[in-house]
C-alpha cells in the first residue's frame, strides 16, 4: 500500500486532526489502555499513512462535533457519523466506509420482540440521533432522550437494567456488543436502515475532500477496506 501523491491542506501540516469521543462505541471505536481501537480508528489509520498523514483524534462532547468542525480547528468529523441532510448543512462528507443498521435493546425477560410491542413503553436513545429519529415509525411510546456525553452508552444500559426505560434504541453493533457482554440483556429486533457512515470534512477544503474520497475508493479495489471489515465485523458482510 503505497502512499497517494495528493495536493490538498490540513489544519496542521502533516496531521489530520480528527473530532471525535472516547464513547465507547466498539466495534467501530473505542479506547484501551490509551490506544485507540475499532473498524473506524483502523480506517483512519489505512487512510492517513496513504495520504503520509498522522492521525490525530481530539476528544469532544458530540454534541459540539459540529460546532467545533465549523470553528476551523479540525479537518474532520470522524466517529459513527451517519450522513443526514442535517449534517450536511455543516459538513461536506466523503464516500461512505461503511453502512449500518440500528437495533433495539431489552432486557432478557422483556415481552417485547417487535416494534409493534413497543406502544406505551419507554424507548431510550442518544438525543438528536438518527437513531432517536426511528421513533416516529414505532407505535406510541415515550421517548427517553440521554444527552451525548462520553458515558452515555453505560448510563442508556444502566437505565434499561433498573427499569427506568423498557428499551433502548441504537447502532446494532454496538447493542450487540452490549448483547455479547451482559446475558440479562438481548437485541429484541434489528431495523435494517443501511445508513451510510462517512467522514465530515471542513466545509470548502474541496482538495482534502476529493483525497479523501480518492483514497477510501482505492482502499475499497485494493480489498484494504473489506479486511479490516472482516477484522473487526466479521458477523456483517463487507457492505461494498
Amino acid at each position: 500500500m503505497g502512499q497517494l501523491t495528493m495536493d490538498f491542506t490540513t489544519v496542521r501540516p502533516g496531521q489530520l486532526s480528527i473530532i471525535a469521543s472516547d464513547f465507547d462505541a466498539r466495534p467501530m471505536s473505542y479506547l484501551q489502555e490509551g490506544q485507540r481501537l475499532g473498524y473506524e480508528p483502523a480506517v483512519a489509520r489505512a487512510v492517513c499513512e496513504m495520504l503520509g498523514l498522522e492521525p490525530l483524534w481530539f476528544n469532544l462532547p458530540m454534541q459540539d462535533f459540529y460546532s467545533a468542525l465549523s470553528s476551523g480547528e479540525y479537518d474532520v468529523v470522524w466517529f459513527n457519523q451517519a450522513i443526514t441532510q442535517e449534517r450536511r448543512a455543516w459538513a461536506d462528507f466523503t464516500r461512505p466506509y461503511g453502512r449500518f443498521d440500528e437495533a433495539v435493546l431489552v432486557r432478557e425477560d422483556s415481552p417485547i420482540q417487535e416494534a409493534s410491542d413497543l406502544k406505551g413503553k419507554r424507548l431510550g436513545g442518544l438525543a438528536d440521533s438518527t437513531n432517536v429519529a426511528l421513533a416516529d415509525q414505532f407505535p406510541e411510546l415515550e421517548l427517553i432522550p440521554f444527552p451525548g456525553s462520553d458515558q452515555v452508552l453505560p448510563e442508556m444500559l444502566h437505565a434499561l437494567r433498573e427499569g427506568k426505560i423498557d428499551a433502548l434504541v441504537d447502532d446494532a453493533l454496538v447493542l450487540l456488543a452490549a448483547e455479547a457482554d451482559d446475558p440479562t440483556l438481548r437485541v429484541a429486533f434489528q431495523i435494517s436502515t443501511h445508513h451510510p457512515f462517512g467522514i465530515g470534512v471542513l466545509p470548502g477544503n474541496r482538495e482534502l475532500l476529493e483525497a479523501l474520497n480518492h483514497t477510501l475508493n482505492t482502499l475499497i479495489v485494493e480489498g484494504v477496506l473489506a479486511k479490516l471489515w472482516a477484522q473487526w465485523i466479521p458477523y456483517k458482510p463487507f457492505p461494498f
